[in-house]
């Protein structure tokens, strides 16, 4: 019976897999993907915690919470596409995301909360959208290598394309 087969049918989302270069490219395409999911939630949670007139670490942890979600449905909706179940695609998308986003959230909410003033800025502030987007933009740049390195060693986003 050729295991790897019945591995990759059973679903399980923890597969051992033999280390592969991965390319620049496709690190940048995982970081993009992980990226725009984020970025919604996070700009979601930041609108919604300064237009309530939340404190910092109310709209901060809001932000993360809804970056995780959105983050993770992205990948979920894409592998539940491609056939599998609600179960094992949770397992995939946990797998596949929870290193990115927690070094893109990390980096980007770093900036934020080191940019002079960005904390208190007001939605219509120039500041408040320059420091995000700039955070986002540096995330990206720290992310792609971190995905580069799980990819190449079949973890991270290597694990949602098992199943597209």
């Amino acid at each position: 019976m050729d295991h790897s087969t019945h591995q990759h049918h059973s679903g399980t989302a923890h597969q051992h897999r033999p280390s592969a270069p991965a390319s620049w490219a496709a690190a940048a395409k995982a970081t993009l993907h992980c990226l725009t999911g984020c970025a919604v939630g996070e700009i979601l949670g930041m609108v919604i915690g300064t237009a309530l007139a939340w404190g910092n670490v109310s709209t901060m942890v809001l932000a993360i919470a809804l970056a995780f979600v959105f983050g993770y449905s992205f990948t979920l909706l894409g592998v539940r596409r491609a056939g599998l179940d609600l179960r094992t695609a949770v397992k995939v998308a946990l797998a596949a995301d929870t290193v990115s986003i927690a070094v893109m959230e990390l980096v980007d909410n770093g900036i934020i909360a080191l940019v002079p003033g960005a904390m208190d800025a007001h939605l219509a502030d120039r500041l408040f959208w320059t420091s995000l987007l700039g955070g986002f933009a540096v995330a990206f740049l720290l992310t792609t290598p971190v995905n580069k390195w799980m990819i190449s060693r079949g973890k991270g986003h290597a694990v949602a394309h098992t199943y597209h």
